[in-house]
């Protein structure tokens, strides 16, 4: 699929589509460490998360990777559930709000990380509504930090919704929201 779902292909010779994640995890990480400004240790700690998130029989991952394989943005998730560390975070906050019913039957998108160098391309929009187009659950369910983003702005416009904000996960130094949005997700207006 190329890299623009729902608007036409703006980064040629980008691809999305499956990827062994566990394989690819060292050159992901990287992305991700470049695109949310993580430290060696701070990856080697996600290394560990993300073999372990993996192994879930339900884990799905997709890769953005350009014509000569580089790896330029992954997104990976699986069916949430209540027992999950993420899910035992939110639930206080999402409760206090009346959205706790968001933690059943919804798909969590666990990592969302596109290269700075192909941002504003169409890439994140493309994995993330590949990846839940896929899925059996009604659905979806997301954290991201607490600020006006352009990640953020991305997720509006997939029709994903604040549900709860300020949400602090322990030793993350800032605040999150946690966001929803029905599948399948909103595509562009092409009118």
């Amino acid at each position: 699929m190329a890299a623009d779902s729902g608007g036409g292909a703006r980064t040629p010779g980008v691809l999305v589509g499956p990827i062994d994640l566990a394989a690819r995890v060292d050159e992901a990480l990287a992305v991700q460490a470049v695109a949310f400004g993580l430290g060696p240790g701070e990856v080697q700690v996600r290394r560990h998360i993300v073999l372990r998130h993996l192994e879930h029989p339900c884990a799905r991952a997709l890769g953005a990777t350009t014509a000569t394989g580089r790896l330029v943005g992954f997104v990976y998730g699986m069916p949430n559930e209540r027992g999950h560390w993420w899910s035992t975070v939110v639930e206080p906050y999402l409760r206090a709000t009346g959205s706790e019913d968001w933690l059943d039957d919804s798909f969590v998108i666990t990592e969302l990380h596109v290269h700075p160098e192909f941002q504003n391309r169409g890439i994140g929009r493309a994995l993330i509504t590949t990846i839940t187009d896929a899925v059996d659950q009604p659905r979806s369910i997301l954290s991201a930090i607490d600020t006006e983003s352009p990640a953020r702005g991305l997720y509006r416009t997939l029709g994903y919704r604040d549900l709860a904000r300020q949400v602090l996960f322990p030793s993350a130094p800032k605040p999150y929201a946690v966001m929803g949005a029905p599948l399948p997700l909103r595509r562009r207006d092409r009118g």
